[in-house]
């Protein structure tokens, strides 16, 4: 549960039995929401509430969003309907590992104003048809080729990657830097995402990990790294 505003909180509940649990606490059907899409209800007794089909851990699942004065009525609430599926609350720290295993981005990490979306493999969201800010310079640097590419990777020898450890080449020579590194829960392997240069972005292509000084094999692999 997250304080978004002085007067919102947010509440993500993710997973296979995050529809059982919620459609306890309201008359909206939650099966009719499409993905990436909201609308506003009564929940838990509270008058409009925002419930959103989006989330970050690629579980499935809703996000809440309420007044402020109403979080520890609903939290206590949404734990109580889902008491029989045995759901319990996790932290930030969670969910990145599991918005990790599927390859989301995350802002400051993977993407920030520093790459671009093509850069990141985000150019399906990159439509050239209407105006946005950048538009000249992301056709460019389209027209003209990448130089690097956000690329997920995971450990062949032992070791966690870290945000910023630097990427290199069998021969020591730098090729770029991790973005996001975690020993994945759900899959029971380290993986990361890093940005490295167009030439070392094929799957299966070896790449060394600096940690501790140290080059950590790894190899490119195309996310999500989890598949249900």
């Amino acid at each position: 549960m997250i304080n978004i505003s002085d007067d919102t909180t947010l509440l993500a509940v993710q997973g296979p039995k995050a529809v059982a649990t919620l459609q306890k606490l309201t008359d909206v059907d939650l099966s009719q929401i499409k993905y990436y899409t909201f609308v506003k209800g009564v929940f838990a007794g509270k008058d409009n509430v925002v419930i959103s089909a989006t989330g970050y851990t690629g579980s499935g699942g809703f996000e809440i969003y309420f007044e402020n004065k109403d979080a520890d009525e609903i939290w206590n609430k949404v734990f109580e309907a889902g008491a029989e599926f045995g759901i319990k609350p996790i932290g930030l720290a969670a969910r990145d590992t599991l918005r990790l295993e599927m390859g989301f981005c995350l802002y400051g990490n993977d993407i920030d104003d520093t790459t671009s979306p093509l850069e990141a493999g985000l150019g399906w969201v990159t439509k050239f048809t209407k105006d946005f800010i950048d538009k000249d310079f992301l056709e460019n640097q389209k027209a003209a080729g990448l130089t690097k590419k956000l690329v997920g990777f995971e450990m062949i020898d032992r070791g966690i990657p870290r945000h910023h450890y630097e990427i290199v080449d069998a021969d020591g020579n730098k090729i770029g830097h991790v973005t996001s590194g975690t020993q994945g829960p759900s899959i029971n392997k380290s993986v990361g995402l890093g940005y490295v240069k167009v030439d070392f972005t094929a799957p299966d292509t070896d790449i060394y990990i600096l940690i501790r000084d140290k080059q950590v094999k790894a190899k490119v692999c195309k996310p999500p790294f989890y598949k249900a």
